[in-house]
């Protein structure tokens, strides 16, 4: 499997505080400012607030991206690095490349010839799961299951999903994403920061306002009221 996931594998050490320096922009500031008043506390800003970090920081959770983090929900080092750890879409076991291949190898996938697209794209790039090549354009790994076995074997890069894939099609998304000027990490994170804010909340958003309230109904029309009148003998 690939090294994000594995366990044991050791971590830079924090940055002490007083050498931390601030890399938030203006605009991820206001955005994690935003994305706090959704929640009761500030640990449930957490995993919002990685992924402003993982776009802020260039695709990778450094132990500085994860002190920011820290520092500007008022949490500890410790409780951040371990949720940021936990999940294996935050990039915490290295730097990555420019573009992310993810390569699911679960059951239908594996039945449906993800091994030998596994083993293609290595020799292609000349990297093992794990590594990035030279130019430091990708980065390949191993994941689990996708969750689209109707499309296997399946790649994901980015939030961007390719199958089935063969050599062929391999050969086109690797021309295609070489030529591309936005990573694809980065833009991955951003779009899930987006998700998470509302349409006022992001730059240049129009403020929320009130619904106006609703016009009173008219009166309703008078009836006349008939009364029947019974002779009595």
């Amino acid at each position: 499997m690939s090294e994000l996931i594995q366990l044991g594998a050791s971590r830079p050490k924090a940055p002490k505080p007083e050498d931390l320096k601030l890399q938030f922009s203006d605009t991820a500031v206001a955005e994690l400012e935003a994305l706090l008043t959704h929640y009761p506390d500030s640990k449930s800003g957490i995993l919002p607030g990685l992924w402003i970090a993982q776009r802020e920081y260039g695709g990778y959770l450094s132990p500085e991206a994860i002190a920011e983090t820290a520092f500007r929900l008022g949490r500890s080092y410790a409780e951040v690095e371990g949720v940021a750890t936990f999940y294996s879409m935050y990039n915490t076991a290295h730097k990555v490349g420019k573009h992310m291949i993810e390569v699911c190898t679960c059951l239908t996938c594996q039945v449906c010839g993800a091994y030998p697209v596994a083993e293609y794209l290595k020799k292609k790039l000349g990297v093992d799961f794990g590594g990035t090549t030279e130019d430091g354009m990708f980065t390949l790994h191993e994941v689990e299951c996708l969750n689209a076995c109707d499309r296997a074997p399946l790649i994901q890069v980015g939030d961007q999903y390719y199958g089935p894939v063969n050599e062929k099609s391999l050969d086109e998304l690797l021309e295609k994403l070489a030529k591309q000027d936005e990573s694809t990490v980065i833009q991955m994170a951003d779009s899930i920061v987006q998700v998470h804010l509302a349409s006022f909340e992001k730059p240049g958003g129009q403020p929320a306002t009130k619904p106006k309230p609703a016009a009173p109904a008219p009166p309703a029309a008078p009836t006349s009221t008939r009364i029947r009148v019974e002779e009595t003998s």
